[in-house]
This record gives C-alpha cells, sequence and structure tokens, in this order.
C-alpha cells in the first residue's frame, strides 16, 4: 500500500478539491481502472434505462450467466460528485463473476448539478422499480440486495433502511467503506485527514458540492442519524484500516448489530480508502473482492 502511495505521489495527480466538478470526473475516470483488474468478460452485459426520481437514468447490467439470477443494485462511490458505471465497472464485474448473482451499476444524478437527497431519491426510486421489473429482465425480484462503496455505501445504507420502511424485503446490505456520520468529525479523520490518498480537503469539497451544512444531520446523509436501526437487512461491512471513514463504518457495523441485525464486519488491516479498486497491485484487494462475493451468495442463495 505504501509503494501505491509513493507511486500516487510521483505522478503528481491533482488533488479532486483542486479541481472543477467536470474536471475531477475526468480525472478520476482517466485513473479508475489504471489499479483495478482488468474487465473481465462476462456472457451478458447489457446498458439499461431505468426509471429515475425525475427522469430517465443510465444502469449498467451484468450476469454471469443467462439462469434467472438474483440481483444486487449497487451504487458506484465518488462522494456524490464524482464516479460513474464506467469507473467502477471492472468492480461489478468482479462481484457478479465471483458471487454467480447479477450486478446492477447505476448512474444516479450528482452534485453541484443535483444536490441532496437527489442521489438518494433516484436510489430509491430504482430500488423500488427492480423490485417488480426484475422478472422482466430475467432476473429474480425475490432475491435482491444493495451495496456500494464510499458514498455509494453510504446510499445502499440508506436505501436498506428506505426498504425496511416500505416493506421491500433486502437479503443484504454490502457496505464497502460507507459515510455514516454528518460532520467528519471522529478520530480517524484526523488521523488519516492527509497522504492516504482521502483527504481532508477532497472530503469536505464533495460535501460541499452536495449538501448544506445545515442538512448533514438528516439521515439520508448520515445513516447514523437515523431514529430506528431495527428489523433491517443483514450487513457486510468492508473497511480499510487507514481510512478517514472508518470510525463511522465500525460505529455503524456496531450499531447495527446493537440493534439485532446480523452483521458480518471485515477490517482490512493496512489498506485505504478504494483499496478494492486496486487488484492488480494489492493482493488485499482480492481478498475483499472475495468476501464481498462470498456475503453475497450467501444472503442471495440461502
Amino acid at each position: 500500500m505504501a509503494g501505491v502511495l509513493e507511486r500516487i505521489h510521483r505522478a503528481h495527480r491533482p488533488a479532486f478539491h483542486s479541481l472543477t466538478p467536470k474536471q475531477a470526473r475526468i480525472a478520476y475516470l482517466m485513473g479508475a481502472e489504471i489499479l483495478d483488474l482488468p474487465r473481465a468478460p462476462l456472457p451478458r452485459v447489457e446498458n439499461l434505462s431505468v426509471p429515475g426520481a425525475e427522469g430517465e437514468l443510465s444502469a449498467r447490467l451484468y450476469a454471469p450467466s443467462d439462469a434467472r439470477l438474483p440481483v444486487l443494485l449497487f451504487f458506484h462511490g465518488g462522494g456524490f460528485t464524482i464516479g460513474s458505471i464506467e469507473t467502477h465497472d471492472s468492480l461489478c464485474r468482479q462481484l457478479a463473476l465471483r458471487s454467480g448473482a447479477a450486478v446492477i451499476s447505476l448512474d444516479y444524478r450528482l452534485a453541484p448539478e443535483h444536490k441532496f437527497p437527489a442521489a438518494v431519491d433516484d436510489c430509491w426510486v430504482v430500488m423500488k422499480w427492480l423490485a417488480s421489473a426484475a422478472e422482466s429482465l430475467g432476473l429474480d425480484g425475490t432475491r435482491i440486495a444493495v451495496g456500494g462503496d464510499s458514498a455509494g455505501g453510504t446510499l445502499a445504507a440508506v436505501s436498506a433502511l428506505h426498504a425496511r420502511d416500505i416493506g421491500l424485503k433486502l437479503a443484504l446490505q454490502l457496505l464497502i467503506t460507507p459515510g455514516t456520520t454528518a460532520h467528519a468529525d471522529t478520530p480517524s479523520h484526523k488521523l488519516f485527514a492527509n497522504g492516504f490518498l482521502l483527504d481532508a480537503a477532497s472530503i469536505a469539497w464533495f460535501f460541499d458540492h452536495y449538501i448544506a451544512h445545515n442538512h448533514k444531520r438528516d439521515w439520508r446523509f448520515a445513516p447514523l442519524e437515523a431514529d430506528d436501526h431495527c428489523d433491517l437487512a443483514p450487513a457486510c461491512v468492508l473497511l480499510a484500516e487507514c481510512d478517514p471513514l472508518v470510525d463511522e463504518g465500525v460505529a455503524y457495523a456496531d450499531l447495527l448489530r446493537a440493534n439485532g441485525n446480523e452483521v458480518e464486519l471485515e477490517l482490512v488491516r493496512g489498506v485505504t480508502h478504494d483499496f478494492i479498486k486496486m487488484g492488480r497491485s494489492i493482493p488485499e484487494a482480492i481478498t475483499a473482492l472475495e468476501t464481498c462475493a462470498q456475503a453475497i451468495k450467501k444472503a442471495l442463495n440461502p
């Protein structure tokens, strides 16, 4: 991991907070698969148009076979401001290939063009749509999970809360290095503020584009703030030790468990945020992919 950070430093990659959102999206896209595994071939990869909260959205379906498969609805990371189907294509292919489930990756609306709660609204609408539309895609609408990394992990967590509230039974919430608190004020935010890939200035830049300060206690942004965490889908929470978000990830896993939910917590030592997308360079990324895949397989094929 230290070697990867040194190579990134020598490449003089500009910090996201030094760029405009458009520039940052391009930079993230250009670098997204340099460290990631090559895109694995799959028998079925289809671009979809799905109904969002305010119009059609793009999505991509990945399936390791043409069978009637259970499905993971995946929300990409990127601080609600950057990231796309393309930046997370390899990750979604790996999850589908290793788990045996279908994966649908969603291009939800991004800030600052679409501020909070636009991304949440899109994820909720598509999740509800998928429960009824899965059969038309040749998928099993009775076996659905949600998942995501970073900001996508936050969206998956709040989607699991919403699913419970509307009576939609999910098999799993897969939370990869999620954000869960309102104000980025845990000790790990100070300890890993600089030099560990995701720095404090970029976190502030993401959030300033996405949400007004007075809305940050809203549980749709900070799921730790929700009033009720009972009766939620089983959770697999995957965290990185050297990540500003690690403390809030642990806190959320603890809160879920304390409220009677089934929780698998994996804390990967010695790695930073976004490590799961570094399979070319870090063996822990491969192990983490397998952990996620086994959790999906276990939950969707009981």
